[in-house]
Protein backbone atom coordinates (compact mmCIF):
# COMPACT_ATOMS: atom_id res chain seq x y z
CA UNK A 1 0.00 0.00 0.00
CA UNK A 2 1.36 3.60 -0.53
CA UNK A 3 0.49 6.04 2.04
CA UNK A 4 0.64 9.76 0.83
CA UNK A 5 0.25 12.76 3.49
CA UNK A 6 -2.37 15.83 2.90
CA UNK A 7 -0.39 19.01 2.33
CA UNK A 8 -0.92 22.55 2.11
CA UNK A 9 1.38 24.79 3.60
CA UNK A 10 2.47 22.17 6.24
CA UNK A 11 2.01 18.52 6.60
CA UNK A 12 -0.91 18.27 9.24
CA UNK A 13 -0.32 14.93 10.09
CA UNK A 14 3.95 14.27 9.89
CA UNK A 15 3.96 17.66 11.54
CA UNK A 16 1.41 16.08 14.59
CA UNK A 17 3.90 12.61 14.92
CA UNK A 18 6.91 14.76 14.69
CA UNK A 19 5.71 16.25 18.17
CA UNK A 20 4.95 13.20 20.05
CA UNK A 21 7.69 11.57 21.95
CA UNK A 22 9.81 9.52 20.72
CA UNK A 23 8.56 6.23 21.73
CA UNK A 24 4.96 7.63 20.44
CA UNK A 25 6.26 8.53 17.51
CA UNK A 26 8.36 5.67 17.04
CA UNK A 27 5.63 3.21 17.52
CA UNK A 28 3.09 5.58 15.06
CA UNK A 29 5.78 5.04 12.34
CA UNK A 30 6.27 1.46 12.23
CA UNK A 31 2.51 0.99 12.48
CA UNK A 32 2.67 3.06 8.90
CA UNK A 33 5.41 1.37 7.57
CA UNK A 34 3.29 -1.98 8.41
CA UNK A 35 0.39 -1.12 6.56
CA UNK A 36 2.80 -0.22 3.84
CA UNK A 37 3.60 -3.65 3.91
CA UNK A 38 0.58 -5.56 4.15
CA UNK A 39 -1.92 -2.88 3.39
CA UNK A 40 -5.66 -3.45 4.97
CA UNK A 41 -4.56 -6.98 6.16
CA UNK A 42 -2.06 -5.06 8.95
CA UNK A 43 -2.80 -6.62 12.11
CA UNK A 44 -1.38 -4.03 14.68
CA UNK A 45 -3.97 -1.91 13.77
CA UNK A 46 -7.48 -1.23 13.13
CA UNK A 47 -9.68 0.23 10.04
CA UNK A 48 -13.02 1.75 10.79
CA UNK A 49 -15.37 3.81 8.14
CA UNK A 50 -16.18 7.08 9.77
CA UNK A 51 -18.75 8.18 6.94
CA UNK A 52 -18.51 8.39 2.77
CA UNK A 53 -14.99 8.22 1.85
CA UNK A 54 -13.66 8.81 5.25
CA UNK A 55 -11.74 6.29 7.17
CA UNK A 56 -10.16 6.14 10.63
CA UNK A 57 -6.66 4.00 11.50
CA UNK A 58 -6.87 2.88 14.85
CA UNK A 59 -3.39 3.17 16.87
CA UNK A 60 -2.35 2.16 20.45
CA UNK A 61 0.54 3.26 21.91
CA UNK A 62 0.97 1.83 25.82
CA UNK A 63 -2.02 3.44 26.86
CA UNK A 64 -2.47 6.12 24.59
CA UNK A 65 -4.81 6.05 21.72
CA UNK A 66 -4.46 7.85 18.05
CA UNK A 67 -6.56 8.07 15.09
CA UNK A 68 -5.67 8.77 11.98
CA UNK A 69 -8.45 9.72 9.29
CA UNK A 70 -7.74 8.95 5.73
CA UNK A 71 -9.08 8.33 1.94
CA UNK A 72 -8.38 6.11 -0.53
CA UNK A 73 -7.59 7.40 -3.82
CA UNK A 74 -6.29 5.90 -6.41
CA UNK A 75 -6.13 1.96 -6.17
CA UNK A 76 -3.95 0.77 -2.73
CA UNK A 77 -3.10 4.12 -2.34
CA UNK A 78 -4.38 6.47 0.84
CA UNK A 79 -3.69 9.80 1.61
CA UNK A 80 -3.55 10.79 5.36
CA UNK A 81 -5.77 13.75 6.27
CA UNK A 82 -5.89 14.44 9.64
CA UNK A 83 -4.57 13.12 13.45
CA UNK A 84 -5.25 13.14 16.74
CA UNK A 85 -4.57 12.17 20.71
CA UNK A 86 -7.92 10.10 21.64
CA UNK A 87 -9.52 11.49 24.85
CA UNK A 88 -13.14 10.24 24.69
CA UNK A 89 -14.56 6.98 22.87
CA UNK A 90 -16.56 8.85 20.15
CA UNK A 91 -14.40 10.83 17.85
CA UNK A 92 -14.97 14.45 18.26
CA UNK A 93 -17.17 16.18 15.77
CA UNK A 94 -14.03 19.07 15.20
CA UNK A 95 -11.50 16.39 14.10
CA UNK A 96 -14.03 14.77 11.93
CA UNK A 97 -15.15 18.23 10.47
CA UNK A 98 -11.42 18.92 10.03
CA UNK A 99 -10.89 15.44 7.99
CA UNK A 100 -13.95 16.05 5.81
CA UNK A 101 -12.89 19.48 4.48
CA UNK A 102 -9.60 17.93 3.58
CA UNK A 103 -10.93 15.00 2.35
CA UNK A 104 -12.94 17.39 0.11
CA UNK A 105 -9.75 19.32 -1.10
CA UNK A 106 -8.01 15.74 -1.88
CA UNK A 107 -10.83 14.83 -3.77
CA UNK A 108 -11.26 18.05 -5.75
CA UNK A 109 -7.62 18.61 -6.54
CA UNK A 110 -4.66 15.86 -6.41
CA UNK A 111 -2.18 18.14 -5.72
CA UNK A 112 -2.92 18.38 -2.17
CA UNK A 113 -1.15 15.31 -1.17
CA UNK A 114 2.52 14.35 -1.18
CA UNK A 115 4.85 11.28 -0.22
Amino acid sequence: MRILFYKTNKFYVRDFIRKLNTDERTEILSCLENIEKFGFDSSVVQFRHIRKKLWEIKISVDSNGYRIFYVAVHGDTIVLLHAYKKKSQKAPIKEIAVAEKRLLEVLKDEICYIN
